[in-house]
């Protein structure tokens, strides 16, 4: 994988790492997920024009995206209610891209070369490893971690197949961007009333707008980069996000580090380190 393309998806991360930590800081997991899914949508909005349309045969994709999008942040709510983000995020984060590598051969016919393989499989290890020091969890918390981590194996395929038949990687990922906080803010609205959803836009939506920047440049960065290098390979690289968001824990939250979570870090530097020379 070119240079520029891994420090591309490496910025992506950071980004992803970015809003994440947004929404854990937040009062309200669901609706802030809702808003910055509709933050990234205002920001797509006023490049729309400027870009062509995505070819006809992406379309499929993209509403299948959408449906896929809504249920991925469903359950991070759901996930992250139920247990410790130390074991959800690392099962969610961390499976995924094994299933992706462990299927693209005969999903995709793409084929890794050894040090691709083992530098994906280094870094899934890695943020695997953080599961180890959660200190409480439930098992309903653990099933919709492994569910999420389906839908996001799930939805990598489809945006990774329909930006390459889009026929332009930035202008598929605005216009993907447009429909799940459509889905998201009826179904928060059917849940809680309009009101109460009212009410936390207004108080709230600079979170939104700013995490949702991040969030729709981060995606767009990884759907780039899957139309330059193999999907499995960049999703296990978008993932390091999970080394940015430990960083973040212990320099802007003030939490405390164990010793699992510098030797995941370790770990994950180490994967990427032989995807390069891979």
């Amino acid at each position: 994988m070119p240079i520029h393309v891994i420090l591309l998806v490496l910025f992506g991360a950071l980004l992803h790492a970015t809003w994440n930590a947004m929404i854990k800081a937040g009062t309200d997991k669901s609706l802030d997920a809702s808003l910055i899914s509709a933050g990234g949508a205002v920001c797509a909005l006023p490049f729309l024009m400027f870009l062509p349309l995505p070819n006809s045969a992406a379309w499929p994709f993209i509403g299948a995206s959408a449906v896929l999008q809504f249920a991925y942040f469903q359950l991070v709510a759901g996930a992250y209610r139920a247990g410790d983000i130390g074991l959800v995020y690392p099962l969610m984060r961390g499976c995924a891209p094994l299933l992706i590598a462990a299927t693209s051969g005969f999903i995709l016919n793409e084929t890794l070369s050894t040090g691709a393989l083992l530098g994906t499989m280094t870094i899934c290890s890695g943020i695997l490893t953080l599961a180890f020091e959660a200190r409480k969890g439930s098992g309903n918390a653990i099933r919709l971690a492994l569910a999420n981590a389906c839908v996001i194996a799930t939805y990598t395929y489809v945006d990774g197949v329909g930006a390459r038949v889009s026929g332009n990687a930035v202008s598929y990922t605005l216009w993907m961007s447009l429909l799940p906080p459509v889905l998201l803010f009826t179904w928060a609205i059917s849940k809680r009333g309009a009101v109460a959803v009212a009410m936390h836009v207004r108080y709230n939506w600079w979170r939104g707008l700013i995490g949702g920047g991040g969030s729709i440049a981060s995606y767009g960065l990884a759907l780039w980069a899957m139309t330059k290098a193999p999907v499995a390979t960049v999703a296990a690289l978008r993932e390091t996000s999970i080394l940015f968001a430990l960083l973040i824990s212990v320099i802007v939250l003030k939490e405390k580090a164990s010793p699992w979570r510098y030797l995941a870090g370790a770990i994950i530097a180490l994967g990427g380190l032989i995807l390069k020379l891979g």
